[in-house]
């Protein structure tokens, strides 16, 4: 911990509860800081939250908004939620009274004795995570998957020793937040438009996910992805050794696809780790996925032989084009966590059968121009849902697609697709928007998606009508 945050008897707010929220008030309240828990929401609605803090003198929880005055020339810190905005009015005043603001994973990184290997990008980042996580525990090593994936980092810091290793998914959100964070590997896997509402622009979006590796120095290593525009062009700007990957050409120091077989490469070795057909999740952007988590394993000490295992049984993670289901021989797909545009188009380019897509959700101000163009090129029928529907719908007819419906809610979503589908057809639901129009998240999103479609099985008994 840095030696100007000695946190025993000094005062600090937690803002925002949630798990990370609870998992930081915890391990503040161990290290004998004075905790103030914040949220927004009422005491009815955090129940279950409140109740794992446990009791302790030292606990303070004021809920129903965010009052500014919280915040005093007492408070040492204040750690928020990633999905808190700087711009909140109480983040203003501890700005203005110069105190510092971090999130939850800068908090955890102060007392973590274990490496971290951090991920991060725009998509692929939960793939990524999974995989090297795999990779990791299959060579024998205790590994903890957390960060926006698994385990809050601030619940691993008791548990994991030096010995151990923590593979980190971190959104943009999180990296905004760090001021210390100083991961043993990183990752950035690729970086397009998200989150706009948020960041305002792709630069300033890039420049957050750059400070993945800020504190990086020669004695760690960042794997970036080569064939990604905006990722390379930040391969120069790190003290980090860097290590890229590409699916699409030979890199003189990183993962690659040789006639047909991942390589691994460092200036001391080369290494074959197996073929591109015995990976077991399909698409050109899960390869991608694979290579940067091979990557990231073998600099990390794992195997060729462990990783190739784990290449070769991994089935891909909840919500990320997950099969659920075929009726009447309509194959249903959940890819809840197609929360933007660029994933939503990965999606489609996965399935080759004709496809009937539900799309929609909360307005995060990206556009939906190129989505458009793909949608009527892989698609033949859409549904939208959700807060920005109109807008889908609008620039579905900018390039001429009119085979279009909005429906009222998910599950009108399912039945709607359905029977807009035949036999052979593929239904996906890739909503390339946020879920917090409807839902509390897009797990929330995608279980429901996935109970409907069980729902629909039930209702035609495997027959269509």
């Amino acid at each position: 911990m840095p030696a100007f945050m000695e946190l025993k008897d000094r005062k600090v707010i937690v803002l925002g509860l949630a798990k990370s929220g609870v998992a930081a008030a915890q391990l503040l309240l161990s290290e004998g800081a004075v905790v103030v828990v914040n949220d927004a929401k009422h005491a009815s609605d955090l129940r279950a939250d409140i109740e794992a803090l446990g009791k302790s003198p030292s606990l303070t929880v004021v809920t129903g908004s965010h009052p500014p005055d919280i915040v005093d020339e007492k408070t040492a810190l204040i750690v928020k939620n990633p999905g808190i905005s700087m711009d909140l009015p109480l983040l203003l005043r501890a700005r203005e009274l110069g105190v510092t603001v971090i999130t939850e994973v800068e908090l955890a990184f102060w007392q973590l004795a274990a490496p971290i290997v951090a991920i991060t990008g725009t998509n692929g980042k939960t793939t990524t995570t999974a995989l090297a996580g795999e990779m990791f525990a299959i060579s024998g090593r205790r590994t903890f998957v957390a960060g926006n994936i698994g385990l809050p980092l601030s619940s691993v810091v008791k548990k994991a020793s030096a010995a151990d290793v923590v593979v980190a998914e971190l959104s943009s959100f999180q990296l905004e937040g760090t001021i210390y964070f100083r991961p043993a590997i990183s990752a950035v896997l690729n970086i397009t438009p998200d989150h706009m509402d948020r960041h305002r622009s792709l630069e300033k979006y890039k420049q957050v996910k750059a400070r993945i590796f800020a504190n990086q120095t020669t004695a760690e290593a960042v794997v970036i992805n080569a064939d990604d525009p905006e990722a390379f062009d930040l391969h120069d700007h790190t003290a980090a050794r860097v290590y890229l990957f590409s699916r699409k050409r030979e890199v003189g120091q990183g993962a690659f696809v040789r006639a047909g077989h991942i390589v691994l490469r460092s200036r001391e070795s080369e290494v074959s780790v197996c073929a591109v057909t015995e990976i077991a999740i399909p698409g050109a952007h899960n390869l991608e996925n694979a290579l940067a988590a091979s990557l990231l394993a073998w600099l990390g000490g794992v195997k060729p032989v462990d990783i190739a295992q784990v290449l070769k049984t991994f089935k891909g993670v909840p919500h990320r084009l997950e099969y659920v289901e075929t009726i009447a021989g309509i194959k249903f797909i959940n890819d809840s966590k197609g929360t933007n545009t660029d994933a939503a188009i990965k999606a489609l380019e996965s399935y080759h059968h004709p496809k009937v897509l539900i799309a929609g959700g909360y307005d995060k101000g990206s556009s939906f121009d190129s989505l458009a163009m793909e949608i009527k090129k892989h698609v033949s029928h859409v549904v939208l849902i959700g807060q920005v529907r109109e807008r889908l719908a609008a620039a579905l007819r900018m390039v001429g697609f009119n085979e279009y419906q909005i429906a009222n809610g998910l599950e009108d979503a399912v039945g709607r697709a359905y029977r807009a589908a035949a036999p052979g057809w593929v239904v996906l639901l890739s909503p390339a928007c946020a879920s917090w129009d409807m839902f509390n998240n897009f797990e929330e999103r995608g279980e429901l998606f996935k109970k409907a479609v069980l729902k629909l099985r039930e209702e035609n008994n495997g027959r269509k009508h």
